[in-house]
């Protein structure tokens, strides 16, 4: 009967999915410094300028993009979704790996 739970676990991990689709990958990166004009109120460092970023590896190497602050939760949840389908697909390939072995060890 476990073999028929993990069976079901498994499915419902897959169908979950595909509410994954938009996720992004890499580093959501929120920031609080100062934009270097002499006379900002952050130049003194108080009231610092909140700056938001996406950190990816692309094309091999790392890359930061700026993200707009009006778009800032959004791709905070997109990467947040990344993680989620991570664990999910962590969680699919042990239910496999105690099927295969389970499989192999009854073969004679």
């Amino acid at each position: 009967m476990a073999y028929d739970s993990e069976l079901k676990d498994r499915g419902r991990l897959a169908r979950s999915l595909s509410a994954l689709r938009e996720m992004l990958p890499g580093s959501f990166i929120q920031r609080d410094r100062p934009c270097g004009r002499p006379n900002c109120r952050c130049a003194k460092g108080k009231q610092l300028h909140t700056q938001y970023q996406l950190s990816v590896p692309w094309e091999g190497k790392p890359r930061t993009f700026h993200i707009p602050a009006e778009s800032a939760e959004e791709v905070r949840k997109k990467v947040e979704m990344h993680k989620s389908f991570q664990e999910a697909a962590a969680e699919i390939c042990e239910i496999n790996l105690r099927r295969f072995l389970g499989r192999k060890e009854k073969k004679p």
